[in-house]
């Protein structure tokens, strides 16, 4: 693959414009994202090269968290430095983020009024086969031969059969990955970054860290180990760690454990926040800052805005503040790494694994989507999930029909699914006048 002849480096102010626009335009999960940003940093500014835009993509989906906003972030910092990295990252995060909080808001307040929740229950349909959208796509690109499809197979076994950690899932699959004999070598980097000492890694890493963890310990100290806020910032600080793969990995994870451990939410809330967060620009792991705000809201106490709107805060800081301490401390080293055979097993050992855990994801939201009563049974360390026959949802399951039949036939983008998806639900009520 020829590497293309980058142009000069932008000026601050061009890049500040860029990186706005490239944050408005972010629809589309982290498969448009990424196109979008190859678009116009590769083929239109020509401010990165092709090889080193796979290096640092590599390096990206190899680390925790929204793997789009980190390339945005590299970048940044790879043009101008920390100030750079900064501004492209927030820039990317902050306009989906403030719909999100304004949608959230909504809910809050009125997200139990007929209208909304028929409306959302088209939006539900359509997530569900955007889901399985994303899961086909990545069948496609990480299942590469036998190995891949066995570690996806004990993935989705592990996570749906046994309710296995998803951290321990990762971490076994990175293992397996970095210790298989039949992966190729990785082709000799001709980007060599110039060496950092270890000093100066260390002093990063400890300045970033601070920068995430002390706001959050001083806010637990201020507000009570017991408060709604507290579980927040811990339950997202751990999240930000183990959210290798991308938003739709770790869904799973987060739902389960905001649904039925914490019960912030209700199954069919958290599929709410998923639409919600579809509907808007930046990453998809911005369902999270529907789930802090709906968690501060209803469980912090009075005034609940003030309360709502601490748990979204809370929850973006926990989420994205490590994604500058992954870069900022890694960037350094980006092509170092991508040259490096065990490293690249590892994350393809991360990515089969992944594909599991999107499978479990898609069963999850089905049944939970389709039916109204879903148990989970367990017999030993087997848990079998069983939905009630009865309680199938003739519109949700037609809504779904539909959904697919613009996404797979029709070629329809998802805002557009989304969007029809929920006329359509409001047309069925309509239709059978329930409105």
């Amino acid at each position: 693959m020829g590497t293309i002849e980058t142009s000069p480096k932008p000026t601050f102010q061009e890049a500040l414009a860029v990186w706005a626009k490239i944050g408005v335009l972010s629809f589309g999960g982290p498969a448009g994202q990424i196109a979008l940003m190859h678009r116009v940093l590769v083929d239109e500014r020509r401010w990165i090269s092709e090889e080193r835009f796979l290096h640092a993509l590599n390096f990206c989906m190899l680390l925790p968290g929204p793997e789009a906003m980190q390339f945005a972030t590299y970048v940044g910092w790879r043009l101008h430095g920390t100030t750079g990295g900064l501004v492209a990252g927030m820039l990317f995060v902050l306009p989906g983020a403030f719909v999100v909080l304004a949608l959230s808001i909504a809910y809050a307040f009125y997200g139990q009024v007929p209208l909304v929740e028929i409306a959302f229950l088209g939006i539900k349909a359509a997530v569900l086969m955007i889901v399985v959208e994303a899961l086909l796509r990545v069948v496609r690109r990480a299942l590469r031969g036998p190995y891949d499809v066995a570690i996806a197979a004990a993935a989705f076994i592990a996570i749906f059969f046994f309710a296995a950690p998803f951290p321990l899932i990762i971490a076994g699959a990175a293992m397996i990955g970095f210790l298989l004999p039949h992966r190729r070598p990785a082709a000799p980097s001709q980007l060599a970054d110039s060496p950092v000492s270890l000093s100066r890694t260390l002093r990063t890493a400890a300045v970033w860290l601070a920068i995430w963890i002390v706001p959050l310990v001083l806010l637990a100290v201020l507000l009570g180990r017991t408060h709604v806020t507290t579980d927040i910032a811990l339950f997202f600080s751990k999240l930000a760690i183990v959210t290798f793969g991308g938003a739709y990995s770790v869904l799973a994870y987060m739902a389960q454990q905001a649904v039925e451990t914490y019960g912030w939410l209700s199954a069919g809330e958290m599929l709410d926040g998923l639409g919600l967060a579809e509907t808007t620009p930046g990453p998809l792991i911005l369902v999270t800052e529907f789930v802090g705000f709906l968690a501060g809201f209803r469980h912090g106490g009075e005034p609940k805005l003030a309360h709502g709107l601490l748990g979204a805060a809370v929850t973006l800081w926990a989420t994205f503040a490590p994604c500058f301490l992954w870069i900022f401390t890694g960037a350094p080293y980006v092509e170092r790494l991508g040259s490096n055979p065990r490293l690249a097993g590892a994350l393809a050992g991360v990515t089969a694994a992944v594909v599991g855990v999107i499978f479990n994801l898609s069963l999850w939201f089905a049944l939970h989507v389709l039916f109204g009563a879903v148990t989970a049974t367990w017999h030993g360390p087997l848990r079998l999930w069983t939905p009630d026959p009865a309680s199938l949802n003739v519109e949700a399951l037609t809504l779904s029909i539909f959904a697919a039949l613009l996404l797979f036939s029709l070629r329809f983008g998802i805002v557009s699914t989304l969007a029809l998806t929920a006329a359509g639900a409001l047309a069925w009520s309509l239709s059978q006048g329930a409105i």
